[in-house]
């Protein structure tokens, strides 16, 4: 079979799309297995300059430029995330996160449900992914399908594994670095877009800087939710329409005297004077309290008796 075959099949024909899906309310980049990983790491080293110039000739030889009049949105560019609409499995998906951080793709639950890719089987996946709010993650499973960025006839298709995942997330698919390694794509964050070379020319994917801060928001509200169901205990989803933060009952007030642990002795510091006097342990050891006392009346004089004895 030809190498491009695959690649270019969504460039010949352009299938009906079945649906659009908007709003859903790890690492295996070197494989499944320890071995896989290992061969990935040895493959590395071997990699020759044959092999990367018959890549590039697959890809086509175009340049790939960004030109300052593509700037897209406000004049001063902003830190925004990118986010595209894409063609998965013939969905036409918004609400796409590139991370070129991500070593994995990931399809999230909620998109993969509406999707309806029952007849498209999941494979079993043994490698967790980790950074999702600090915690490890297991995948329900991994599925391949075709993904199409680009207008046609500037267009390319590549056959991905997207690892399933089952998390309440604001974005539908996140494309990381497998998807962008396959499609020899460049992103820029300055000009908003995506460009990667196709037979014939460049195709490119164009962000929305109003989208992209719309989802943010979203996203941030939706955490926010979830942090306060959580510290309220509240994660039953059919009762997400209460308080989340559920007051405590109040009780009645009591009157509550501090008692001494032990008997207290008064001490009259200056002798004869009723007026001075202070209380100590009955516990105490007789010889240490009688240090104790003697200590307080060789230095009564620096003790405050009355609001007038207190300097300043």
């Amino acid at each position: 079979m030809p190498r491009t075959s695959i690649m270019e099949k969504a460039e010949v024909n352009d299938p009906p799309r079945k649906g659009i899906i908007r709003m859903i309310a790890g690492n295996l980049a070197g494989g499944d297995s320890q071995r896989a990983r290992k061969t990935q790491v040895r493959k590395a080293y071997g990699t020759t300059m044959e092999e990367i110039m018959d890549v590039e000739a697959a890809n086509g030889a175009h340049l790939i430029q960004f030109d300052q009049e593509e700037q897209n949105g406000p004049g001063i560019p902003g830190n925004d995330a990118l986010v595209i609409t894409a063609l998965l499995a013939n969905y036409e998906i918004e609400r796409v996160f590139i991370d070129s951080g991500s070593s994995a793709d990931i399809l999230f639950g909620e998109a993969y449900d509406q999707m309806l890719l029952g007849d498209v089987p999941l494979e079993a996946v043994d490698t967790s992914l980790y950074g999702f709010a600090g915690e490890v993650v297991h995948p329900k499973g991994m599925i391949s399908l075709l993904l199409t960025l680009g207008t046609s006839p500037l267009r390319k298709t590549c056959l991905l594994k997207f690892l399933v995942v089952d998390i309440p997330l604001t974005y539908n698919v996140i494309l990381g670095c497998p998807t962008l390694n396959a499609f020899s794509a460049i992103i820029s964050t300055y000009h908003m877009k995506i460009k990667f070379p196709v037979v014939g020319g460049v195709g490119e994917t164009q962000a929305d800087i109003v989208q992209a801060r719309k989802y943010y928001v979203e996203a941030i509200k939706r955490r926010k939710k979830i942090v306060l169901e959580e510290a309220s205990g509240e994660k039953n989803p059919s009762k997400r329409g209460k308080d989340p933060m559920p007051r405590p009952e109040l009780k009645e007030e009591t009157s509550v005297t501090v008692q001494p642990v032990e008997e207290l002795l008064t001490v009259e510091l200056i002798p004869g004077d009723p007026d001075k006097t202070t209380k100590v342990g009955s516990k105490m050891k007789e010889d240490v309290r009688e240090q104790v006392i003697n200590c307080l009346r060789k230095n009564k004089d620096i003790l405050a008796w009355t609001p007038q004895d207190l300097e300043g």
